[in-house]
């Protein structure tokens, strides 16, 4: 058995869990030399959350801290996160911006790219893994697991098959929600290992507790690399403690060959870091609890933050527990999609709808619509077909790849935004998040011209580069 491989998380996933993805560049920059000389496999430190946390929250360009960490950290692989024909947005994208976009992400300096679809619907991978292969990237595909009637480890197995075909150069258990436990990771990871000669990446939240016996259970089965990150901002909602395991691993032949004490650096800054997010009042405890609730719902810590909210706002909060009883009779009408973005968002809302009005699908969300016509791509088990023509009515299901209904969009993109994008770089964060990246160019070009910043904040005029 080879060492056990370390991807620490800190950069990204952590802070996307834990603090809403808050963390800045200027946080980051005094502590990526030291990391750099630990020897993760890779660092997680772009994709997911944070291009737009850039744009909308923290006034970075996000391809710009990409180019930074890159520069600090010129012995480790960089990472990303990669939702698979949504890129990091929310909508599906032509091929030509898929290719483009990951031409210029592997241009500025990811090595790794992690990709994964909610609905575990290959085509939806298609494009992305084939731009990256063609620049020369490591693709990381994804199994995004969840537990259903159909998914069972025959079909994990089938799809991670599949997907090595397709090009993938390593598979991630990507799990959300927590739901791994001990035996089934053992399980899965065994048979995986049977199925698949690439090597397999366990990524589990802390959530619901169970992550760190699960993670130990799978390197016994077999798997190649682990998900980590440094325990100040570690567990909860986050992920199991990258010391913890280092030292739970040391002597054995799954060492993982990592230095405590050149992780206890890491630590030590990253303490202080947790601090004055404590603070101010950015982490709550409540995230860094434990929430069994996940075991018996299946439902994310950041799909029931949601749930909540929709019903305190409908000033219906005691009906909770009935709307997470419904989630997984919705979940089952729509095929059992995986609980994650975007799907759980559209699940959750429309299980929260069926119970406050009290007649299930008396109200029907686009978005749901959208998923049981096929806008989203193909879910796990079929939808029946008098359930689709009740949602749907006479609408056509779409049953090809849905990018394959979408026209070239390159061109019209540069087009929009030719009066304030300076790069391509900017074109392409415009094509992700329209509204936010014109905001952020504004605010760059009044910074440039030296114009007040309160005052510009107030009048927001456009003003062309």
């Amino acid at each position: 058995m080879a060492k056990v491989k370390i991807n620490e998380l800190v950069l990204r996933d952590a802070h996307q869990s834990l603090i809403a993805t808050r963390m800045t560049l200027d946080e980051m920059l005094p502590i990526l030399s030291t990391m750099d000389k630990v020897g993760y496999n890779a660092v997680e430190m772009w994709g997911g959350a944070t291009f737009d946390s850039c744009l909308r929250f923290l006034d970075e360009d996000p391809w710009e801290r990409l180019r930074v960490i890159r520069r600090e950290m010129p012995n480790t692989k960089m990472q990303m996160l990669f939702r698979g024909q949504n890129m990091l947005g929310y909508r599906h994208y032509a091929d030509d911006v898929v290719s483009y976009f990951v031409q210029k992400i592997v241009a500025n300096g990811i090595d790794i790219m992690r990709i994964f679809d909610a609905l575990n619907d290959p085509r939806n991978l298609q494009a992305s893994i084939n731009a990256a292969k063609k620049e020369g990237a490591h693709v990381q595909a994804c199994i995004a697991y969840t537990i259903s009637p159909v998914h069972d480890n025959e079909f994990f197995a089938n799809y991670a098959k599949t997907l090595e075909e397709m090009g993938a150069d390593s598979l991630c258990i990507k799990d959300m929600a927590g739901l791994l436990k001990p035996y089934a990771t053992y399980d899965l990871v065994k048979k995986l290992k049977e199925t698949i000669s690439i090597p397999v990446d366990i990524h589990s939240h802390y959530t619901s507790g169970l992550a760190s016996m699960s993670i130990l259970k799978g390197i016994e089965a077999g798997a190649d690399i682990i998900d980590t990150v440094i325990s100040p901002l570690a567990m909860g909602t986050s992920h199991m403690a990258t010391e913890s395991l280092v030292a739970a691993l040391q002597g054995t032949e799954y060492d993982t060959g990592l230095d405590l004490f050149k992780l206890n650096e890491v630590r030590e800054y990253f303490a202080t870091l947790r601090q004055k997010y404590v603070d101010k009042g950015m982490l709550s405890h409540k995230v860094l609890g434990v929430d069994a609730n996940t075991l018996l719902y299946q439902v994310p810590g950041g799909m029931l933050s949601n749930l909540l909210k929709q019903l305190k706002e409908a000033g219906k909060e005691e009906l909770l527990e009935d709307v997470l009883a419904e989630v997984p009779r919705v979940r089952e009408d729509a095929g059992f999609p995986p609980l994650v973005t975007p799907t759980s968002q559209i699940v959750g809302t429309q299980a929260a709808l069926n119970v406050i009005t009290g007649e299930r699908y008396k109200m029907v969300t686009k978005e749901f619509k959208g998923l049981v016509r096929g806008e989203y791509g193909q879910t796990p088990s079929p939808i029946k077909p008098e359930f689709r023509k009740q949602i749907i009515g006479d609408e056509q299901p779409i049953t090809c790849r849905p990018a394959d209904l979408l026209e070239p969009e390159m061109d019209k993109l540069r087009e929009e935004c030719a009066a304030y994008a300076k790069s391509d770089e900017d074109v392409l964060s415009y094509a992700q998040f329209p509204q936010v990246a014109m905001k952020f160019f504004e605010k760059r070009r009044a910074k440039e011209l030296g114009i007040d910043q309160d005052h510009y904040d107030k009048t927001a005029k456009v003003m062309p580069v």
